[in-house]
């Protein structure tokens, strides 16, 4: 497989991996900020640095980078079989 393909791979199961990370970081985010009362708005916005749409990309780029890495890291990507096995 030529590096590209593979790259891309890598960068598609990483969204993947942290778009379904969102959810539960953002309940223990907000479990955090509860329970040293903090606002959660200024959590997700760090502090009024980003307005709350970029504070949500940010967020998200964070869980990007760290499945980034579990995909490279986790994954047998020199395997020359990644699919189905097909049926003679």
């Amino acid at each position: 497989m030529s590096g590209a393909r593979v790259a891309s791979q890598v960068a598609v199961v990483a969204a993947i991996v942290a778009s379904l990370l969102c959810v539960p970081v953002a309940a223990l985010v907000a479990l955090f900020s509860y329970l040293f009362s903090l606002p959660l708005g200024s959590v997700a916005t760090f502090g009024g640095a980003f307005n709350l749409p970029f504070g949500l990309v940010a967020w998200w780029s964070m869980c990007f980078a760290a499945a980034l890495v579990y995909a490279v890291a986790a994954f047998p990507w020199k395997e020359k079989v990644l699919a189905w096995p097909r049926k003679n």
